[in-house]
């Protein structure tokens, strides 16, 4: 039988990716140095550049475009009775190989760059609970300060007056402001989009996600607004080369506080509390009650509407999503999967330490 010679090449060439990216992944200086700092640059300004003006998500398109030739070519193959197997194994493996080096090529290496810790300059180490519980009561005096700011009472729950076209015109300010600090967290050319599938994400429990083959930012629609501010600046955080969960929410925190809206710091305090009280209530349960009672009224009956928003999603398939998430994780460099998201207060204590 002949075979496609473009297939075989590629189907070749698959293996040969996955040798090279464990290599690399094993050289986080070279990461950081040539591709982080070097070529991702260029590779995530342009996408971006051609992509960003569109008012839709280019890469969901795509995305549904790709699942519709599989699930034809997957009907034609069963319709034909599996009829020349291995041309079709070949056909399959070559676009697997495409779709690799994509992933990888144009974002996924930044998953074994060096840590954001050792950029920022930050001491990154085994904390106390004496530093946490300080960490979470300074953020605490900050949230309740931006909130008052904004309710003029605290027992009043928070409403954001923008749509999301409006945040994602805000957002960029942030990182602006942050850059004037840390230069290496500049952000250019904006390219933040609604999600196209916002509903598959709501059951699934996601709130954002980066396209890795378009440079998109994806923002699920449906999440409750007092949270789009910082989830779309953790995203953000994504699209300029943090792909690690835990960097990227603590760039997505930096970027929300230094933002000049007062609903973006709000957002941001809010996330790095709902991280930090969590890790408290592990470590000392009583401290963390005496804590949750001096956070104003009104940011809990904001944290409850948002539970009750993510609890009408609840369904039975949404933790195999997770377990396959949680893999993917852990595939690549997060050692503790779904867990790495809760890292990011080693960052925040970290900063406060340092900005004490």
């Amino acid at each position: 039988m002949h075979y496609n010679k473009k297939h075989l090449f590629l189907t070749i060439a698959l293996p040969i990716q996955i040798f090279l990216v464990q290599f690399l992944s094993q050289r986080p200086t070279v990461i950081e140095q040539y591709y982080s700092n070097g070529l991702y640059i260029y590779i995530s300004n342009f996408f971006r550049f051609i992509l960003g003006w569109i008012p839709f998500s280019f890469g969901d398109v795509l995305g549904f475009i790709l699942i519709f030739l599989f699930a034809r070519a997957l009907y034609r193959f069963i319709k034909n009775r599996f009829k020349n197997f291995l041309h079709h194994i070949l056909k399959f493996t070559a676009v697997l190989s495409i779709v690799y080096f994509c992933f990888y090529a144009f974002w996924g290496l930044n998953y074994f760059r060096e840590p954001l810790a050792k950029n920022l300059g930050l001491t990154q180490s085994k904390y106390f609970t004496e530093e946490l519980v300080a960490t979470t009561k300074r953020i605490v005096f900050e949230l309740n300060k931006v909130h008052l700011q904004i309710a003029k009472n605290d027992t009043l729950k928070i409403e954001i007056p923008y749509n999301q076209t409006e945040i994602y015109e805000l957002a960029p300010n942030g990182y602006d402001n942050l850059s004037n600090v840390y230069p290496q967290l500049t952000y250019s050319i904006p390219s933040i989009k609604n999600s196209l599938i916002s509903l598959f994400q709501s059951y699934n429990g996601t709130a954002g996600y980066i396209n890795p083959i378009t440079g998109e930012a994806q923002i699920n629609d449906m999440i409750p607004k007092t949270g789009y501010p910082s989830t779309t600046c953790h995203e953000m955080a994504h699209q300029i080369g943090w792909a690690a969960e835990n960097d990227a929410n603590f760039v997505g925190f930096l970027a929300s506080i230094a933002n000049d809206d007062l609903y973006f710091k709000y957002s941001g305090y809010r996330m790095a509390y709902n991280y930090c009280i969590g890790q408290v209530y592990k470590h000392d349960k009583e401290i963390a009650k005496k804590i949750k009672q001096s956070v104003n009224k009104g940011v809990y009956k904001d944290y409850r509407d948002s539970y009750l928003h993510w609890k009408q999603f609840d369904n039975p398939i949404e933790p195999y999503f997770k377990k396959g998430y949680n893999s993917y994780l852990k595939a690549n460099n997060q050692t503790k999967g779904i867990k790495s998201y809760s890292y990011v207060v080693d960052l925040l204590i970290a900063y406060y330490k340092q900005n004490n």
